[in-house]
């Protein structure tokens, strides 16, 4: 297996004719990527744009060109999202492909299958609990076979929770049961496109539990370990500014995934996910906002509605990405040992959002990476080698509290 897989690597590598080809490039957080491999790339980044539209990829080339570009300008590639023969295409041309084209749980499948097929490393940033799950029922086992990497939920989904917690069981011993708590703040703001995920995601309800339940089904458990999600919880968390709240994304499947996947896990590993607010009136806001629109979104008239409060391809201006930011806290506990640590950055939904996916597409094409293949997560397929990239370009992970003898223990 693994001279089959260093075999295809040497293939891929020296017949595909581009490193990275980025689908999306005309939206709100495609353009930013775009701008992002341009003035970050490596100088030789062997790249293209891929979208419908002919004239707007020729816009973004030209606003990249004008930019401080420090790699060769984009081929364009014209396709559509639902062209199943022209994604074989680009997928066969490229090393990576990776997508910020969504819902997608509405388009997203046939790009995914086509580099299941190809063998070529995918990367995209869907927060979307069904197409993830109908992704690994339909494709995991061809992209398995190819040797491809189908990488998930590479921006604020879920990368700073995957890597954070991996990043905290590194300071804790190894060989015994870990329980790792996870506590998010952000003042940042959403566009259009993430809004329209949202909504579409709430009237596939039925779907998602139907994805769910089958992958349930067909997963295999890591053998001798478990894996456990925390219980439901609602407590003040003074250290970090106010109410903690279980928060049900899909950041913490991500992380329990990696823990099946990894051993360094522990033989027992717990983990829970939680939202931190000042106040908890914020938290029944929150809470009350969302009921009120996972009642409305699956019916059509109501849903029409929801969906036209914002459009795709809007989203927050320079100067309110500018102020906006992030922070994770972990909490890790096992062995008798207890660590804090905490991911942070600037703002999360587009300026370090692009920031994660592109620096996850350099990493799978240009990084020495252990083997895997399959739908994989971020920890399981580039652990340390992503860790670095984002701790170079600017994204901070660090220990606050050194692992020292848990007093409760």
């Amino acid at each position: 297996m693994q001279f089959r897989w260093l075999g295809r690597m040497h293939r891929v590598a020296t017949q595909r004719r581009y490193d990275l080809a980025l689908f999306g490039a005309t939206g709100f957080t495609g353009g930013l990527t775009a701008e992002y491999l341009a003035a970050s790339g490596p100088a030789g980044l062997r790249w293209a744009l891929v979208g419908r539209n002919r004239a707007k990829l020729e816009a973004v080339r030209a606003r990249l060109a004008a930019g401080s570009a420090a790699v060769p300008p984009p081929d364009l590639i014209e396709a559509d999202a639902a062209d199943r023969a022209a994604l074989a295409d680009v997928a066969a041309a490229a090393k990576v492909v990776i997508t910020t084209v969504g819902p997608y749980a509405l388009y997203g499948e046939p790009l995914v299958a086509a580099c299941a097929a190809a063998g070529t490393d995918y990367v995209d940033l869907t927060g979307e609990p069904e197409f993830v799950d109908r992704i690994w029922v339909e494709h995991h086992a061809e992209a398995e076979r190819s040797g491809a990497r189908l990488v998930h939920c590479c921006g604020f989904d879920s990368i700073p929770h995957d890597l954070g917690a991996y990043f905290t069981v590194q300071q804790l011993p190894e060989g015994v049961p870990l329980k790792l708590d996870g506590y998010a703040r952000t003042n940042g703001s959403f566009s259009g496109g993430t809004y329209h995920s949202a909504i579409n995601g709430f009237a596939r309800a039925r779907q998602t539990m139907a994805a769910a339940k089958q992958r349930r089904r067909d997963e295999r458990r890591p053998a001798g370990r478990e894996v456990h999600s925390a219980p439901f919880a609602l407590r003040r968390e003074p250290r970090f500014g106010g109410w903690a709240v279980t928060l049900p994304t899909i950041d913490g499947s991500v992380v329990r995934r990696s823990a099946a996947a990894l051993d360094r896990y522990g033989p027992d590993f717990t983990y829970g996910h939680h939202l931190v607010a000042k106040r908890l009136a914020t938290i029944g806001a929150i809470a009350g906002g969302v009921g009120a629109v996972a009642l409305m979104a699956p019916l059509p008239p109501t849903r029409r509605l929801l969906l036209g409060i914002k459009s795709p391809g809007e989203g927050p201006g320079e100067a309110e990405r500018a102020r906006s930011w992030f922070k994770v806290n972990f909490v890790g506990e096992g062995g008798g040992k207890r660590v804090v640590t905490e991911v942070s950055g600037g703002d999360p939904g587009y300026g370090e959002t692009s920031k994660m996916l592109a620096e996850s597409g350099l990493c799978l094409a240009f990084d020495e990476l252990p083997p895997s293949a399959g739908q994989v997560t971020t920890a399981t397929a580039m652990g340390d080698a992503l860790l670095a990239r984002l701790q170079r370009a600017g994204i901070a992970f660090r220990v606050l509290e050194p692992a020292a003898t848990d007093p409760g223990s």
